[in-house]
């Protein structure tokens, strides 16, 4: 795909991006993505400056390809990770979590492109007005963070309100899901779970086995009445939670407190009871252990005889 907007825009060979999953999209598995031809993605989650350069630097002793780093805007540390991503020479900054309006300037100015994933089409309108080069439309079928709107409903709109390459996001995890968003207008796709079994993804084994072993109805979102809504895999933490969250008198400061820490018990310690196993709505679809150069050749070829490219 030569002529794709985005493969030209970063120089990339494959329109495939490798979501910025916080605690497990680090510098190996963004660096295996990026030589596999597609774009891989350092998460600067809540990381201070100094993590955040460590990770970059490892980045690019691993690979020689283009990659980005995901901007959570409402980490503790957002100034410091945007003042690393200048001075590092990053090219390309995914934002999320929030309104990048106020580090803009900065990061066009070091010229970093800046691709925003976006849940409705009022945000995707406001950041191509701010720069934005491109935006990710993420559906509520994604794991993690998630909006209120389909992947299927919302990547058209979004493309027929702005005029910069859209990539689609959420509940894609094979050519089929592609080929489809290719259809609805898009120029790309990212994909999180897909990449969470990996070979080269560093998650635990536990957290791993747990999405292979996933079912399409084995997710849930938990966190609605925080304004900040969560979807994972079902295990006893949501379960948990869920019941507080339904139980009249539960306080925010409780549930946030039920929540703390709990991507990086299931994440790095291997807890999946009491672990937040953020997943998205595909899982069903990822049963197999491959690496990042069998995940983007395969999706990508046969997305293009899909289409007839």
């Amino acid at each position: 795909m030569e002529n794709n907007e985005i493969c030209k825009l970063l120089g990339i060979k494959y329109p495939v991006f490798q979501g910025g999953m916080a605690w497990i999209a680090d510098a190996e598995l963004a660096a295996a993505v990026s030589n596999a031809g597609g774009l891989g993605i350092i998460a600067a989650m809540n990381s201070n400056g100094e993590q955040l350069r460590e990770q970059i630097t490892k980045a690019k002793e691993l690979t020689g390809k283009p990659f980005g780093v995901n901007l959570m805007l409402m980490s503790p540390f957002i100034d410091e990770a945007v003042d690393v991503v200048c001075k590092e020479g990053v090219k390309v900054v995914t934002t999320g979590a929030g309104n990048p309006a106020k580090y803009m300037e900065k990061l066009l100015g070091a010229g970093v492109k800046v691709i925003c994933v976006v849940a409705s089409v009022a945000l995707a309108v406001m950041v191509e007005r701010m720069g934005a080069s491109a935006v990710v439309a993420e559906g509520c079928e994604s794991g993690g963070h998630v909006g209120d709107t389909t992947t299927m409903a919302l990547v058209p709109q979004v493309v027929d309100a702005v005029n910069i390459p859209v990539i689609a996001a959420g509940g894609i995890a094979d050519a089929r899901g592609m080929a489809a968003a290719f259809m609805l207008g898009a120029k790309g796709i990212q994909m999180g779970t897909r990449f969470l079994t990996a070979k080269e993804c560093n998650v635990h084994a536990n957290y791993k086995e747990k999405v292979l072993k996933a079912k399409d109805r084995d997710t849930i979102v938990t966190g609605k009445s925080l304004g900040h809504p969560v979807r994972a895999l079902k295990n006893r933490m949501t379960r948990e939670f869920t019941e507080k969250e339904n139980t009249p008198g539960t306080t925010p400061d409780e549930l946030e407190k039920m929540g703390a820490g709990a991507l990086r018990r299931a994440a790095i310690e291997g807890d999946v009871k009491y672990g937040s196993c953020m997943c998205g709505q595909i899982a069903g679809l990822v049963n197999s252990e491959d690496t990042c150069k069998e995940i983007v050749e395969g999706i990508c070829s046969g997305a293009y005889a899909l289409l007839g490219i």
